[in-house]
């Protein structure tokens, strides 16, 4: 067996290290009284903003495409909504002694995002794996997510994490359901405009973002949050993210091959599967928790970092494995038919 090299400079998303500077400026100049109230109104804008550029984007033909592949989707769906909060349901055994109640409602949170796109993309095509499935996959999760995430939120979380409530459900219909939906319906006027200006709409939702983490860590501040939180359970949350992260990654693979897919198929499950999107996490948590979201987003925004490390390292081992040949009773079995579909359609 071949040694697995870790890279002489892990990747640390340049966004990240943004995202940590909003937070410090929150701490240090957080948003009180009448400025609060302009960011709360900024923030909402830009994550309705933020969600219709999403339905702009989605190409509706690409996503009746990848319906073709519909066996590889279902998998990474059960692992995004299904396999993963039960880990974070399981992690509940673990508080008080690694984690807070406050860190375990946002470690369980973290649980119920929908997948990347971006990442899951990039780290697939690295490896050499199914790349047009991964997009679908992705794109499938993210727009899941919009329903699904609030859902089990109000399932799981119920009322005891403050500023969440039943309403949110509704709240986060109509500030994330309801743009993406304009999205989709005007893609016929504004499809191109944001296909043409790609990266400039690129940083706009960005800059979105890092506004709601100002908005949330702003509150967090002015409520005294953080003063919940030491040295000693942020390593501990570390550690339990590393372990789940681990078991995931574990999962998807093995799981995929077990259920019969083949070597590119696996790698899009298992990137697609794995990870969680900070990009759609970060705005419905604003929604949903409000004053608290800062403690809420804190274990996503770890894990995001966390698995941006790992899987750059995961992709560079797969895209040297040697590719099997394909015979003529692989090209015959079913998850290699869809696969070929898929890539064809993409």
């Amino acid at each position: 067996m071949k040694r697995l090299h870790w890279p002489r400079r892990l990747p640390i998303d340049p966004y990240i290290t943004l995202l940590l500077g909003t937070v410090g400026v929150a701490a240090l100049l957080p948003a009180r009284g009448a400025g609060a109230d302009v960011a709360s109104g900024a923030s909402t804008a830009a994550i309705a903003f933020l969600f219709f550029l999403y339905g702009a984007r989605l190409s509706t033909r690409e996503a009746l495409d990848g319906l073709k592949h519909w066996r590889l989707h279902v998998t990474v769906l059960a692992c995004t909504f299904i396999v993963f909060p039960l880990l974070g349901l399981a992690t509940r055994g673990l508080v008080p002694v690694f984690l807070t109640d406050p860190l375990y409602q946002g470690l369980l949170f973290c649980t119920l995002v929908p997948s990347t796109i971006q990442s899951s993309i990039a780290f697939t095509s690295i490896a050499r794996g199914n790349v047009p499935a991964a997009i679908c996959a992705g794109s499938f999760s993210s727009l899941a997510g919009i329903v699904v995430t609030p859902l089990l939120a109000a399932a799981l979380l119920g009322g005891s994490v403050g500023g969440f409530s039943g309403d949110s459900v509704v709240k986060i219909v109509l500030q994330l359901l309801v743009p993406f939906l304009a999205g989709q319906f005007t893609r016929r006027w504004t499809g191109g405009f944001v296909a043409r200006h790609r990266k400039v709409l690129g940083l706009v939702d960005r800059g979105s973002i890092l506004l709601v983490v100002y908005t949330a860590f702003s509150e967090g501040m002015v409520q005294g949050v953080w003063s919940q939180v030491s040295p000693a359970r942020l390593g501990g949350l570390l550690v339990v993210e590393a372990v789940l992260l681990a078991v995931m990654l574990a999962l998807t693979w093995y799981g995929a091959k077990g259920l019969g897919f083949g070597r590119e198929d696996r790698i899009a499950i298992q990137f697609a599967g794995s990870k969680k999107s900070l990009a759609a996490g970060l705005p419905m948590a604003s929604v949903l928790f409000g004053a608290h979201a800062s403690l809420a987003v804190l274990p996503l925004m770890l894990f995001h970092q966390m698995q941006l490390m790992v899987c750059a390292v995961i992709a560079k081992r797969r895209s040297k494995d040697p590719v099997p040949e394909v015979t003529p009773e692989d090209r015959a079995a079913p998850s290699r038919t869809e696969a070929g579909t898929a890539t064809r359609s993409g």
